[in-house]
């Protein structure tokens, strides 16, 4: 079973939420706050797998609500945004600050479902054309990734990491195995010092590394 906090200062979204996540074998609703300075106790409290994270709250905002969590948490909840809009200064940073990836509210409950089990596996939900537009727009490159010397191989990764690509798929476009692909991975992380793949490719297009 799947523990989802809800976090969302209007009544509506928290109750949509939560009957769509509520009416899947698989998936509980654990908890509801309405403000970010809820989110770290509740998450204590609680122990959410996921945490659905509204990013404009009036005392919080979820941006902070999600630095606090990987901050003062040892294993943390995996953060899906839920935004009104796609192009949202708030979305980026809240991706730089550690959520896994984010959805639009409008989203359609199986989209909303199938993206909460996605990150509740420790993978990320990424829509790469729309992180190039919010980097684009939010974020100049700083050359971070640059000093990360990463491999030729690893760098091949990272670009297909930033296309969307999965492992299975990166690892047909490089004739490897996929446990290979898991390991460039996992070393790409560890040098960059992100939590995962979202970080990462955020990371990647602020650098430059990969052009926007």
């Amino acid at each position: 079973m799947i523990g989802v906090l809800i976090a969302d200062d209007d009544a509506l979204v928290r109750a949509g939420l939560r009957a769509i996540v509520g009416a899947e074998p698989d998936l509980a609703v654990t908890g509801e706050v309405t403000d970010g300075t809820e989110v770290l106790p509740a998450a204590v409290r609680l122990r959410p797998d996921v945490v659905l994270m509204d990013v404009r709250m009036p005392r919080m905002d979820g941006i902070q609500a999600t630095r606090l969590l990987l901050e003062r948490l040892t294993d943390p909840p995996r953060v899906l945004v839920v935004t009104t809009f796609a192009n949202d200064e708030y979305v980026y940073e809240a991706l730089r600050a550690g959520a896994s990836g984010f959805l639009l509210k409008r989203a359609r409950p199986e989209q909303i479902t199938e993206a909460v089990r996605v990150v509740s596996r420790g993978d990320s939900l990424l829509f790469p054309a729309a992180v190039r537009r919010l980097a684009a727009a939010y974020g100049p490159p700083d050359g971070r990734v640059g000093g990360a010397e990463l491999t030729a191989r690893e760098s091949e990764v990272l670009t297909l990491m930033a296309d969307g690509l999965s492992n299975a798929e990166i690892a047909g476009r490089l004739v490897l195995g996929v446990e290979t692909v898991k390991s460039h991975v996992a070393n790409i992380l560890g040098k960059l010092g992100v939590r995962d793949r979202t970080q990462a490719v955020v990371l990647a297009y602020k650098s430059g590394f990969v052009s926007l």
